[in-house]
């Protein structure tokens, strides 16, 4: 189930960035990323978690360029859209790069539904709290194990809440280190070079999303929302604040049972 509602307006949805001209300080940034992704590199086996967003794709395209000993995967939660679908298969035959699919476990999915209806989302943030730690956060942890980092698409400009995220920090929650190679990268600094290196994203950004992620989940926005604005935005509605799976949300390890069990905060 799916639902999409918006206010009545006349203003124009979203549509993704398409700079002419290059950054100021887009050399620093771009050689900062990439050297950030070669330290990260150096704590092998690490691991690049990949959502097909916009920022992971030129991650990914970064790392075969770079020829890194970097390893990539993607979370396939059972509610992809068809677009990330798609471009998954895309990018794969572009880069001659394989994207490891890893998939929540079939009893912990089968106890899910028994548990709630897949509008259940919708009614308490409880349930959709649960949704994400079965679909998403447990494979995470299962992915990350026995690695010693991973690297991941999270920029300051894409949330209050990401605001203070730095290149480099030891995430206490997975128990390795944690790599943010596009941690300062603006808006105009990613389509910029996305569209300078051809790097495939989906084709969702130029019908109004900014911002991806399960279907039941994502919707697209107005020109002058907030570039999350799209996730979880009945929550939104609510608190007044942007929430979060709980992926990127710093957890104690002691809590680790805790969170495969009863959920994560957002």
């Amino acid at each position: 189930m799916r639902i999409h509602t918006l206010s009545a307006s006349t203003k124009p949805w979203y549509r993704r960035p398409r700079a002419t001209t290059r950054p100021a300080d887009f050399p620093t940034l771009l050689a900062t990323t990439v050297a950030t992704l070669h330290s990260a590199a150096a704590h092998a086996p690490c691991v690049l978690a990949s959502s097909l967003s916009a920022e992971d794709m030129v991650l990914f395209h970064l790392v075969q360029r770079e020829q890194l000993a970097i390893s990539s995967f993607a979370l396939d939660t059972g509610r992809l859209p068809k677009a990330t679908l798609e471009l998954w298969t895309t990018a794969e035959a572009h880069y001659g790069a394989t994207i490891e699919r890893v998939t929540p476990v079939s009893a912990r999915l089968a106890e899910l539904e028994a548990t709630q209806s897949e509008s259940a989302i919708y009614e308490t943030k409880a349930a959709r709290e649960l949704c994400c730690t079965v679909r998403k956060t447990e494979p995470l942890r299962a992915a990350l194990a026995g690695k010693r980092a991973w690297v991941t698409g999270l920029r300051r400009a894409q949330s209050a809440g990401r605001a203070s995220v730095p290149h480099h920090e030891h995430d206490a929650s997975f128990g390795l280190e944690k790599f943010n190679p596009l941690a300062d990268w603006d808006d105009d600094a990613l389509w910029y070079f996305i569209d300078l290196e051809q790097v495939p994203v989906s084709s969702l950004y130029d019908k109004g999303y900014a911002s991806i992620g399960c279907d039941p989940c994502t919707r697209p926005i107005r020109f002058d929302e907030h570039p999350r604005a799209g996730r979880w935005w009945w929550e939104a509605a609510v608190s007044g604040t942007a929430t979060e799976c709980g992926i990127h949300v710093a957890h104690k390890p002691s809590d680790a049972k805790a969170h495969q069990t009863t959920g994560v905060s957002a």
